[in-house]
């Protein structure tokens, strides 16, 4: 009996082997139609998607739901087809993600599917040849696997993956399926940037009606242009959009318009034509991007008021290099899309549109300038013709009828108001100079000289200053003083372009009966005590060889202010 006990459990045992390995077959079946389950779902929500930004988020979180990874990342391939425009992470949070820095260029193991697009599983990545390690702060990784993601027979990025979940390494069947969730991933992404081009295009054609509306409504030069930079700034995405334009007789370019990131410290800034991207862009006739503004070696001149801005692209406003009127500016945050072939044809055509608004502004103004100019040779003659020589012929009957009064105070009133009458005509014939001023004959003209050196130095001071004038500045301030105001007008302006770090400064031309009077004032750091002195030298020596004085001020709002002074010669009646 005792050894048939043993024989008779023979066939229970292997019926319980059996009924195991059954199970076993069960739950693989269901495991797998699961696991088909999820990669359908994962395929059906990735495509229902339109928004390109969407359609990759839900990539990269399907692929690490579907292999049950810890870790998962999607980088996307540059215009260069050799390092990562974007990368995007699933399993770090935002705290761990600062702390590591840097999002990946493309090196090492990810690096290592760009060259070769192919399918990598590793039990650990820290042994392969390409691994870099991980910088500071990064959590360690050791199991991987990378798959790229295909668009119409171009490799569009790669999905990364490691750290599957239990310590378990990734195997054929995990990759069979980020494989095939790759093909839909591709189908997906060929879907989203098609709506995603054919809503840009619509965009883009309704902000052309707009400018042309705008174009022909007569709006305002400045007016239009803002507009096309804020319709670019709105379609393309872009954090920052500046408008600049040559400045005359000089290699530089000044910002006219600036709207977003730093839009009010960048408006009136002056930039060299070399070594900047707009410069490079007005030099080419061409536009010309960069993948990182803040931190392109190529463009480093000027001040550096690019932080946090990334990709970027500078289009001329022009159809050639020789009729470029200006560059269009616009910058993208940093680890957004640089800017693609797809974005630059419509953003040419828009910057045509911009040229001519500039072409039209130009030509109304000059038409303007033209009936401007006629109409002050209208109101000059009528006063020459009309109104000096009533006041003339007033001031002479008062000097007549002056001899017949013979009250004392009656005949010092006729005799005031005769001297009135004279100040009067002085002033109307200042005005007149004034009028008839032209752009070719204002060397003479002391208030055209003034004005045109306050206009000059918005150049190099990066705003333009305010400028007041008073007194009978064309016909009291003799010749030779005039020079020595305009000189040490420049003179003052010049070392505030250089020392003072000002962001106002204002002049004030007066000339009294006695004196001719510049005043400049600005809210810089002011003049130290101990600094070069020899601009001022120069300004007493000017001052001094008219008679004249120099007064340096401390205001107590800060900066600084210097009034100059020179006598004017004796007037003709003697006073």
């Amino acid at each position: 009996m005792g050894v048939e006990e043993p024989l008779s459990r023979m066939p229970q045992m292997r019926l319980d082997e059996l009924l195991e390995e059954l199970q076993a077959r069960i739950n693989a079946a269901r495991g797998t139609r699961d696991r088909v389950h999820s990669l359908l779902e994962a395929v059906v929500s990735v495509g229902r998607e339109l928004d390109l930004s969407q359609v990759l988020r839900r990539i990269v979180e399907a692929a690490a739901l579907l292999v049950d990874a810890q870790y998962a990342a999607l980088g996307v391939i540059g215009p260069d087809g050799r390092t990562l425009s974007q990368f995007l992470t699933v399993g770090l949070t935002e705290e761990e993600i600062a702390k590591i820095g840097p999002l990946p260029a493309g090196h090492g193991i990810l690096g290592e599917l760009i060259r070769n697009p192919e399918p990598l599983r590793l039990t650990d990545l820290g042994a392969h040849e390409a691994s870099y390690g991980f910088p500071a702060h990064h959590p360690p990784m050791r199991t991987f696997l990378g798959v790229p993601i295909r668009v119409r027979d171009e490799v569009f990025g790669n999905l990364y993956l490691t750290d599957k979940r239990g310590g378990m390494d990734f195997d054929a069947e995990d990759e069979s399926v980020i494989s095939t969730l790759s093909v839909a991933a591709g189908v997906a992404i060929d879907n989203a940037r098609l709506y995603e081009g054919s809503q840009r295009q619509q965009r883009w054609l309704q902000a052309n009606a707009e400018i042309t509306n705008s174009l022909l409504s007569g709006s305002p030069r400045l007016e239009v242009l803002e507009l096309i930079a804020r319709r670019a700034q709105e379609i393309t995405g872009a954090a920052l959009a500046d408008v600049s334009v040559p400045v005359a007789g000089t290699d530089d370019l000044v910002v006219e318009l600036a709207i977003g990131a730093d839009g009010e410290t960048r408006r009136g800034l002056v930039v060299p034509v070399a070594g900047t991207l707009s410069g490079a862009a007005y030099q080419a006739g061409a536009p010309v991007t960069t993948a990182g503004l803040a931190q392109d070696d190529r463009y480093t001149a000027g001040p550096r008021r690019f932080d946090g801005l990334g990709p970027a692209v500078a289009v001329p406003l022009g159809t050639a290099v020789k009729d470029t009127r200006g560059v269009l500016l616009l910058a993208r945050h940093e680890a957004e899309p640089v800017f693609t072939e797809g974005e630059l044809d419509p953003l040419l055509a828009f910057a045509g549109q911009a040229a001519l608004a500039l072409e039209l502004a130009a030509r109304r103004s000059d038409a303007e300038q033209l009936a401007l100019l006629e109409d002050r040779d209208r109101i000059a003659r009528d006063l020459h013709d009309l109104a000096i020589q009533r006041l003339f012929a007033t001031g002479m009957t008062l000097q007549s009828a002056a001899r017949l009064v013979q009250h004392e105070g009656a005949a010092e009133r006729v005799s005031r108001a005769v001297g009135d009458l004279d100040e009067t005509i002085k002033i109307i014939r200042s005005t007149i100079f004034g009028l008839r001023a032209r752009e070719e004959d204002s060397g003479p003209s002391l208030r055209a000289r003034v004005a045109r050196a306050v206009g000059e130095a918005a150049t190099t001071l990066g705003f333009p200053p305010r400028l007041s004038m008073e007194g009978l500045l064309d016909t009291d301030v003799p010749p030779q003083v005039a020079e020595h105001v305009v000189a040490a007008l420049t003179e003052t302006l010049s070392n505030a372009a250089r020392h003072a770090h000002a962001s106002r400064v204002e002049v004030s031309l007066q000339a009294t009966n006695d004196e001719v009077v510049l005043t400049v004032t600005d809210n810089g750091r002011g003049i130290p005590a101990e600094g070069r002195r020899s601009g001022l030298r120069n300004l007493e020596e000017r001052a001094t060889g008219v008679a004249g004085t120099l007064r340096v001020e401390r205001p107590t709002e800060g900066g600084s202010r210097l009034v100059w002074r020179a006598p004017l010669a004796p007037r003709r009646d003697g006073s």
